[in-house]
C-alpha cells in the first residue's frame, strides 16, 4: 500500500473525495490542480493553468478539464466527473475509481466490469506542459478511449461565459490538433503519443458549477468549451501518453519525458518526504530569476512571505545556492529600505514594514544554519545598511526609528504587519504603533548586523551603530512586558497598550538575539500553549478574547474579519518549536516532537501531501485557505530540523 492512498469506499464518498484536493506544478509558473476524483470544485481549478504574459500577471486556465469515454463491446463508460448547476453530478465517473495513490506522481485505477485502466498525472518540469498516461492493464479485448477537451482561456480570478466571438476553429498538428479561443493568448496543442482521430465538434457545456466558490460568496458558473473529441484505440497491456502544452512537440518522446519526469520527483512515500516534495512546487525559475511563490492555487510572490518560507524550503535541503538566488533575485526590487509585500516592478506594492527585517532574519537562519558567516556581509552588507538607515531616518507608512530605539509603523486605515486583512477598508487588526514582532526583528538585526561587520572590519558601521542595541533592549523591555500579566503587549503607542493574547510574542520569544531573559521567554511560551496552540497551528487570538473567530467560513469579509482573530496558521509553529527549543534544549524535544508528528495527519486533508495555509482555530482545526502553503511547508521542515540539530 502506498503512503498516499485512497480507496473506492473514501472516493465514491463525495464529502470525503471532494474535500481532497491535489496540485502538481512545474518550475515556471504553471500548474495542475483538481479534486481526488477530478471534478474541479474552484475557478482555480484545472489541468494546465499557465501565465500568460502577453494579457497580464496572472495565472490563466486554459485547459479546465477532459472528458474521458471508455467504449468496449458496444458499451460506454463515462469516467469523468462534474458538477452542474443544482449540484447536479454528470457524468459520474468517480464511481469506477478503485484507488487513488499519489507516489512521484497520482495515480488514479478504474474498473469496468472486466477492465482495468490506469491513468497517471505529472507536469513537465522545465515546460508548460502536463502529460497524462492511460495504461490498459486488463481487458479481453481492445477498447476505445475518447477524450473530449474542456477549454476555458480566463484569468484564475475570473469565469467563462459562452459567447460569439471565440475563435472556434482548431489546427491540425502531429497526433493531434491545437486551439486559441482569444487573441493575445498562447495555444493549446493536444498530442497523442500513438496516433489518434480528431473529430471537430464545437459545442458549449452551460452552468458547470464549482461549490468552493459558492461557498466562499462569489460567482460560481462557468461555461466551457469544447472545440470536439479525439478517439483512440488501446490494445491489453497497452499504454499511451497525452500531452498537453503551449508548443508543438514531436510526439514520439511523450513515453520517454512521461518517464524521465517521474525519476525527477522526490516520491512521496514518508511524511518527510511528502513535505520535501511540497517543497520544491514553489519554486519558480524564469530567466535568470528564482522565486518563490507564496501558496497555490491562487497566490503569487509575496516577499514577507518569501523571507520566511526561504531558510525552511532551502537550508533545511542543502540548496544554499537557490537560497543566494532567491534573495538576489528580490534584491532587485528594494526601494527606500522595503521590499515589496506583492507584486512586480511597477505594480510592485510597498506595504509591509517587516519585509526588510524578515530578509535579515533570513540571513542570520543562514549564518545559523550553514554555520558559516563567510561572505554575507561582502554580498548583503550594502543592502542591509540601506535597510537600517531607512528604518532609522524613516521611510513610507511612517516606518521610522524613535528615539527610544523602537520602531514605529504604520497610520491609520492601513495594515503594514504580516496581520493585514482590511474588510471594508478598515484593518480588522488595526496594529499602528510599536508592534512586538517587528521590533523584536529589528533589534535581531541590530545585533547580528553588528556581529558582522565587527567580523569584517568595518569600522565605521559599528560606530554608528553600536550603542542602539542596549537602548532598543531596555525601550523593549519597558515598553512590552507586564510583569503582573507574564507576557508582552501585541502592540504598544505612546498612549495604550494593546495586551490581547497572540502569537507575535512567540516570534519575538523565538529570535536568535531576543531582548527577553529566559523567564520571560518562559511564560510567553506558557500563555501561547495554554491559549493558542492547536495541532495545526498557533491560533491568532486566544479564544477568551470577545472578537476571537473560531471558523474561518463564509463570504470574504467573514473570511477576512476571523483571517487573524482565531484563524491557526501553521508556520507560527516553526516559531514556538524554535524559542520552546531554545528554552528547555534537548529535554524540550519531546513535547517538539510529538506537535510535529501530529501534524502529519494533515497530509490526508485538504491539499493531499502538502500542508494548507490556515486551519481554524476551533477543534477539528479544519483545513481552510490555499492548499498548499510555502511557509506552513517551509516551517515544519524547520521544526525537523531543529529537532535533529543538536542543542548546544
Amino acid at each position: 500500500m502506498s503512503y498516499l492512498e485512497f480507496d473506492k469506499k473514501q472516493l465514491v464518498n463525495l464529502n470525503f473525495s471532494l474535500g481532497r484536493e491535489k496540485l502538481r506544478t512545474n518550475r515556471a509558473g504553471s500548474y495542475a490542480c483538481s479534486t481526488l476524483i477530478n471534478c474541479n470544485t474552484r475557478k482555480y481549478h484545472g489541468l494546465l493553468v499557465a501565465p500568460q504574459p502577453l494579457i497580464d500577471d496572472n495565472n490563466h486556465v486554459l485547459l479546465a478539464d477532459v472528458d474521458e469515454n471508455l467504449i468496449a463491446n458496444k458499451y460506454e463508460f463515462h469516467l469523468s466527473s462534474r458538477m452542474y448547476k443544482g449540484g447536479v453530478m454528470e457524468p459520474k465517473g468517480h464511481k469506477y475509481l478503485m484507488k487513488y495513490s499519489i507516489g512521484a506522481n497520482p495515480k488514479l485505477l478504474y474498473q469496468l466490469g472486466n477492465i482495468q485502466l490506469e491513468k497517471e498525472i505529472i507536469f513537465a518540469q522545465k515546460e508548460d506542459r502536463i502529460l497524462l498516461k492511460y495504461y490498459l492493464k486488463e481487458a479481453n479485448e481492445n477498447v476505445t478511449l475518447q477524450i473530449k477537451p474542456f477549454l476555458a482561456f480566463r484569468s484564475v480570478h475570473s469565469l467563462s461565459k459562452a459567447n460569439t466571438y471565440a475563435h472556434t476553429h482548431y489546427k491540425p498538428v502531429q497526433n493531434g490538433a491545437s486551439w486559441q479561443l482569444y487573441q493575445g493568448y498562447s495555444k493549446v496543442y493536444m498530442q497523442f503519443s500513438k496516433k489518434a482521430e480528431y473529430i471537430h465538434v464545437p459545442d458549449w457545456y452551460y452552468n458547470v458549477q464549482y461549490i468552493r466558490e459558492m461557498e466562499r460568496g462569489y460567482d460560481y458558473l462557468e461555461d466551457l468549451f469544447t472545440p470536439g473529441y479525439f478517439e483512440v484505440t488501446l490494445k491489453p497491456g497497452e499504454s499511451i501518453v497525452i500531452s498537453a502544452g503551449l508548443e508543438e512537440k514531436s510526439p514520439n518522446g511523450f513515453k520517454r519525458q512521461f518517464d524521465s519526469e517521474v525519476k525527477k520527483r522526490v516520491p512521496r512515500d514518508s511524511y518527510i518526504h511528502c513535505l520535501q516534495n511540497a517543497a520544491d512546487e514553489f519554486f519558480v525559475y524564469q530567466k535568470k530569476n528564482t522565486e518563490i511563490i507564496a501558496g497555490y492555487p491562487w497566490f503569487g510572490r509575496w516577499g514577507r512571505d518569501t523571507f520566511i518560507s526561504l531558510p525552511g524550503l532551502t537550508l533545511t535541503q542543502k540548496k544554499t545556492g537557490v537560497f543566494h538566488e532567491v534573495a538576489k533575485t528580490m534584491l532587485h526590487e528594494l526601494k527606500d529600505g522595503l521590499f515589496p509585500n506583492l507584486g512586480h516592478g511597477k505594480d510592485a506594492s510597498y506595504n509591509s514594514a517587516d519585509t526588510s527585517l524578515w530578509f535579515i532574519w533570513a540571513l542570520h537562519q543562514y549564518q545559523i544554519m550553514t554555520g558559516s558567516s563567510k561572505d554575507i556581509w561582502t554580498n548583503y552588507g550594502k543592502i542591509i545598511k540601506n535597510i537600517l538607515s531607512h528604518y532609522k531616518k524613516g521611510t513610507l507608512h511612517q516606518i521610522k526609528m524613535h528615539d527610544n530605539g523602537l520602531v514605529w509603523t504604520g497610520e491609520p486605515g492601513v495594515a503594514i504587519t504580516w496581520m493585514d486583512a482590511i474588510v471594508h477598508g478598515k484593518p480588522v487588526t488595526p496594529r499602528t504603533g510599536f508592534a512586538v514582532e517587528i521590533n523584536a526583528l529589528w533589534y535581531d538585526a541590530l545585533v547580528f548586523s553588528l556581529e558582522l561587520a565587527k567580523a569584517s572590519g568595518d569600522d565605521s558601521f559599528v560606530k554608528q551603530w553600536k550603542k542602539w542595541p542596549e537602548k532598543v533592549k531596555e525601550s523593549y523591555v519597558n515598553t512590552f512586558w507586564n510583569d503582573t500579566k507574564g507576557y508582552l503587549a501585541d502592540y504598544a503607542t505612546y498612549n495604550e497598550k494593546d495586551f490581547s493574547i497572540r502569537p507575535n510574542m512567540v516570534i519575538a520569544a523565538s529570535m536568535p538575539y531576543t531582548p527577553l531573559n529566559e523567564d520571560m521567554k518562559q511564560m510567553i511560551l506558557l500563555t501561547a500553549k495554554a491559549h493558542l496552540l492547536t495541532p495545526r497551528g498557533l491560533r491568532t487570538l486566544t479564544p477568551h478574547h470577545p472578537q476571537y473567530k473560531g471558523k474561518c467560513v463564509g463570504d470574504q469579509a467573514e473570511r477576512d474579519t476571523a483571517y487573524h482573530q482565531g484563524t491557526a496558521w501553521p508556520w507560527l509553529l516553526g516559531f514556538f518549536a524554535e524559542a520552546w527549543i531554545s528554552l528547555y534544549q534537548e529535554k524540550g524535544k519531546e513535547f517538539i516532537q510529538k506537535l510535529f508528528h501530529d501534524f502529519e495527519p494533515a497530509l490526508f486533508e485538504g491539499g493531499v501531501g502538502t500542508v494548507s495555509e490556515i486551519y481554524d482555530g476551533d477543534p477539528p482545526n479544519e483545513a481552510r485557505g490555499a492548499i498548499s502553503q510555502a511557509w506552513s511547508i517551509a516551517e515544519l521542515l524547520r521544526v525537523d530540523y531543529l529537532l535533529k540539530k543538536p542543542c548546544k
